[in-house]
């Protein structure tokens, strides 16, 4: 019942019109920087540290203010994707690097798509289904059933499949073969046990090893791809593909092809600051040793 009343919510609230939501999302926004004190406090947190030196608290604080505005605009752009079909969502999407995912595609050994919570991340899937390749996500699957039932729904609805993360790496190394796209947020901190140490924003941040254990274990191309927010709508930009660091060294490749992802992210997050998802801890796990690390 809740599910459904979940599914109904939304519906009606995706029959705003988009750039009515947009507004409606930005106030959304406003009030949440307000209300939600603990998650404001870890974005100027984050943006003082890994902006330091280089901007002013006047201009930290406007950037995350936007950042909330950003996340209330995604809650209305789910629910008026969820309630139009998808030839009249595809008028609202352009595609930069178009080449870049199909050279990639090409190579026949399915693609690994890096990907962060970026821009609005949960309308990537409206992407997959413009290039009608068969694309699956990773994921954590969501402690509270009926919305973690609705979002299933939201992700899939276009036929992307989804993988949850606990025990994933056998299903993806199925959609490898199937010659299928998997992304993977990368974005996020993670225990030491499931990571590496790389540099984000000058700052050691353990990130998930599994994109560069997959990419060394099967040649599967990288590719960068985020869907960012305009005026006009969204833009999906696959960048180049990321080349594989391999040495026979299987801990510095780890790291070293990790780093390499890090900055990507980072350089897109340096571009769109108020579009990235900085109420995440994203550098709660530290090393046990002096960072940079001695080789």
């Amino acid at each position: 019942m809740i599910f459904h009343m979940i599914v109904l919510f939304s519906r009606t609230v995706g029959l705003v019109p988009r750039k009515a939501g947009a507004r409606l999302g930005t106030v959304l926004g406003r009030r949440l920087y307000h209300w939600d004190k603990r998650h404001a406090s870890i974005a100027i947190e984050n943006l003082t540290e890994a902006y330091a030196g280089e901007k002013n608290p006047k201009e930290i604080e406007a950037i995350a203010r936007r950042v909330f505005q950003n996340l209330g605009k995604v809650i209305f752009e789910i629910c008026w994707s969820l309630s139009h079909d998808k030839k009249k969502q595809f008028r609202h999407f352009t595609i930069e690097g178009l080449s870049n995912i199909q050279k990639a595609y090409d190579q026949g050994r399915g693609v690994l798509g890096l990907t962060a919570h970026f821009g609005n991340w949960e309308l990537l899937t409206v992407i997959g289904a413009m290039l009608k390749y068969p694309s699956s996500i990773v994921y954590r699957p969501l402690d509270f059933r009926p919305m973690e039932r609705f979002m299933v729904l939201f992700r899939t609805r276009f036929g992307a499949k989804m993988i949850p993360k606990k025990k994933a790496f056998r299903n993806i190394l199925k959609s490898l073969h199937r010659k299928e796209m998997v992304g993977l947020l990368m974005d996020q901190n993670v225990a030491w046990r499931e990571g590496v140490f790389a540099d984000f924003f000058g700052r050691p941040a353990c990130t998930n090893k599994g994109m560069a254990l997959l990419a060394l274990k099967t040649g599967a191309p990288v590719i960068p791809a985020f869907l960012i927010r305009n005026h006009s709508g969204f833009t999906a930009k696959f960048l180049p593909e990321i080349p594989l660091i391999k040495t026979g060294d299987k801990v510095k490749d780890l790291e070293a092809n990790t780093a390499q992802y890090n900055r990507v992210i980072e350089s897109v997050v340096r571009q769109y600051p108020d579009q990235w998802f900085w109420v995440h801890r994203r550098w709660n796990t530290r090393p046990f040793y002096p960072w940079p690390r001695e080789n």
